[in-house]
Order: C-alpha cells, then sequence, then structure tokens
C-alpha cells in the first residue's frame, strides 16, 4: 500500500467514522451545537437530516462520545439498524439500557420494565439519550412505537429524549397523516450539507495530518478543484476517489496527487465518471466559446 511512500502512519480516507477524523466544518458545528442544546434542554425528539455520505454517522458517533464523557449525567442507547418491528425495537432498546428481559415477556411487561429503568436514570438525575440512525428506513408501525416511547415522563420533565438520523426521505415518510402526531413532535431539525470547496481542502488536509501526514500539501490545486467537481463535497465520496487517487499517484511513483491521478479515480468509480467528465468538457467548451468571442472582437476591432 502506499503508507511508507507518502509518510503515513494509518490510512487517512477509510469509509469507517472514526471521530478521531471528525473535523467541525460549519455544517456540522452547527448541527453539533443544536443537537448538545436541544438534548440539555430535553426536547424531546430532534431530527438530522442530510443525504447519503455527508456525515450523519460520523456525527452521531460524535455527540455519543462527547455525552459518555459525561456518565453521570448521560446514560446514550445507540440503534444503528431500525428495520424492526415494534417488539423487535423495544427488545433492542431494553438491551441498551442494560435489562435483562426475557424474550417472551408479554409487550405490558416489558414496557413497564422499560419505563420503570427509566424512572431509574432520572432519580439518579441521569438523562438517557436515545440516537436511532437510519430512521428513514423504519417500518410505519415501528416509527408509532417510538413515538409511544416517548410518552414516557415525570410532571416535570421527559424520561427520554430521542435523536433520529436519517436521509431526506424521512420527511416523506413523516409527512404521512397516520405519522402527524409523530412529526408534531419533533422540536427541531438539523440539516447536514455537504462541503464547499474551501471545506474540502480543510477536510483532506486534516485527514491526512491526523494520519500521520507531515510534508508539504499532496494534492494540487488542480487535483482539489477536480475532485470537488467529482464528489460534489459528499464526504463518502472524497474519501473513496483521495484513496483511489493516492493508490494511482503511488503506482506511478508520483509524490504527489495531480489531476490526472484524480480524473483516473473518478473514471473508475462508478457513477461519478462521467458527472466529472462532463464537467470538465463543459469548462473546456467555455473556454473555446471564449476564445472564440475574443477572437471575433478582434477581428472587429481590427476592421474599424
Amino acid at each position: 500500500m502506499y503508507l511508507n511512500h507518502f509518510g503515513l502512519s494509518e490510512l487517512p480516507f477509510t469509509l469507517a467514522p472514526n471521530t478521531q477524523y471528525y473535523l467541525n466544518v460549519a455544517s456540522y458545528h452547527k448541527a453539533l451545537n443544536m443537537l448538545m442544546v436541544s438534548i440539555a434542554n430535553a426536547e424531546g425528539f430532534v431530527k438530522v437530516v442530510g443525504e447519503v455520505g455527508t456525515g450523519k454517522t460520523m456525527l452521531c458517533r460524535k455527540i455519543l462520545a462527547t455525552l459518555n464523557d459525561d456518565k453521570a449525567s448521560y446514560l446514550t442507547a445507540y440503534i444503528p439498524n431500525p428495520v424492526l418491528s415494534p417488539r423487535g425495537f423495544y427488545l433492542a432498546f431494553a438491551e441498551e439500557l442494560l435489562l435483562d428481559v426475557d424474550p417472551d415477556f408479554e409487550d405490558h411487561i416489558l414496557l413497564k420494565a422499560i419505563r420503570d429503568r427509566l424512572i431509574d436514570f432520572a432519580t439518579e438525575d441521569k438523562q438517557v439519550v436515545l440516537f436511532v440512525d437510519e430512521a428513514h428506513v423504519m417500518p410505519e408501525p415501528t416509527l408509532e412505537a417510538l413515538r409511544l416511547l416517548s410518552n414516557y415522563e415525570t410532571e416535570t420533565a421527559k424520561l427520554l429524549q430521542i435523536v433520529l438520523f436519517a436521509q431526506p426521505e424521512i420527511n416523506a415518510v413523516l409527512d404521512r397523516p397516520s405519522l402527524r402526531q409523530l412529526r408534531q413532535r419533533i422540536a427541531m431539525t438539523c440539516e447536514i450539507e455537504a462541503l464547499d470547496r474551501d471545506g474540502l481542502e480543510r477536510y483532506v488536509s486534516h485527514r491526512l495530518s491526523t494520519a500521520g501526514y507531515h510534508g508539504p500539501f499532496l494534492f494540487s490545486r488542480r487535483a482539489l478543484d477536480y475532485l470537488y467537481r467529482a464528489s460534489e463535497g459528499v464526504p463518502r465520496m472524497i474519501n473513496i476517489l483521495c484513496h483511489k487517487s493516492m493508490m494511482v499517484a503511488f503506482a506511478n511513483g508520483e509524490r504527489s496527487v495531480e489531476v490526472d491521478s484524480v480524473r483516473e479515480a473518478v473514471n473508475s468509480t462508478d457513477g461519478i465518471g462521467v458527472q466529472a467528465v462532463s464537467g470538465r468538457l463543459a469548462f473546456l467548451a467555455m473556454g473555446a466559446v471564449t476564445k472564440g468571442l475574443v477572437l471575433v472582437l478582434s477581428l472587429g476591432w481590427l476592421s474599424l
């Protein structure tokens, strides 16, 4: 691999949501602050929406890590795959609460055990926060079961905070009349956006330095411009293309990543090669038109 070639201690562009690589760019910073304030204020439901690959899971893991550092105040529960029946969801949540429940319990006994556990934590002044990733794939009956869990409260506070991480499809799901009660309970929505061009450059630099790189900037400006156009600022695509580009540069014995390496990486990646090439052709065509216009104007000026 290219680790020794570029002086790296580990691979910088893996797809695992490693919070060591978290970068507090504007979109994440805003969402993180809003989430922490909402959780501190016990506002009930919060929804975090972002397109595929924009870093929802990374943000989720970052908040989990932050809350877990304060074990005296918070207990976190995390359900990464919510494609479950209502009962399956209750059992998964009970397991996160460290409840020893019999899977054959009647539903009302299971729910009573969960409620009693939440009351115990509230008595200890410990806030329970449930994070549900990929919430847009939850079956409707399970979403309704989740709403019923949110009914648990004392006279002064909610016993459970719920944070949903989802793709934009969740909005269409929640617009169903049958889920209007759940929609009305969402106190705040945060949107995660793709990186802009400056954000992409910071992102690439941050991941390289975190992985142990200490040399001059590895990607040329033209390479980054092409990378931005091809990835549209989506972190997952940036990771994929950077990794491939570095492999190409390494195979060619190059010490920096130039635009040709990125172009080769783009062309070998399904779904974006045509887009990036079309953007390049459009750029060249625009340049040709501009040159033609300058020539026509020059000729016109000379004929005066």
